[in-house]
């Protein structure tokens, strides 16, 4: 792997997999301020609240906590502002379609270094019910089991 395709993870929404049947996946740039980016390096974010939405002009990501950089000298920046979503504009007017089927939204999934630029990987996904939720963990526990019993099975 080159040095240029190294990805290094910042944060993770981790929830988003849990709450929402993920349709489809877009990696893409964002446009941060400098004191924005020292804190990111640190590796200080959080997803938890955020989401994107669909503006006239392109893709934005709302609610994603930057904290303060404390060495920033003028001010920093403000810890939680809607932040341009770099794509092709392609990619974005097909996601604006989708964005406005009802039940169907956009969430972030990650945030990374891609070698020196940070990237932010988001997934148009529909809400989970809670029996859809319910039967997963019951597929998981069945193989937990099944998985189980061929390893006793072979001793």
């Amino acid at each position: 792997m080159s040095r240029t395709d190294a990805v290094r993870m910042i944060a993770e929404n981790r929830r988003a997999r849990h709450e929402y049947l993920l349709l489809e996946e877009l990696e893409c740039g964002i446009a941060l301020e400098g004191s924005e980016v020292k804190s990111l390096r640190e590796g200080r974010c959080s997803l938890a609240e955020a989401y994107g939405l669909m503006r006239s002009d392109g893709l934005y990501l709302v609610g994603a906590h930057i904290p303060e950089y404390k060495n920033a000298t003028h001010g920093g920046h403000q810890l939680v502002r809607d932040r341009k979503l770099l794509a092709h504009r392609r990619e974005v007017a097909k996601w604006g379609k989708a964005a406005r089927e009802k039940g169907v939204t956009i969430v972030p999934l990650r945030l990374y270094f891609r070698g020196h630029l940070v990237k932010v990987e988001m997934a148009l996904a529909k809400g989970k019910k809670l029996h859809d939720k319910r039967e997963r963990e019951k597929e998981k526990s069945a193989k937990r089991e099944m998985d189980r019993a061929v390893r006793r099975d072979r001793r």
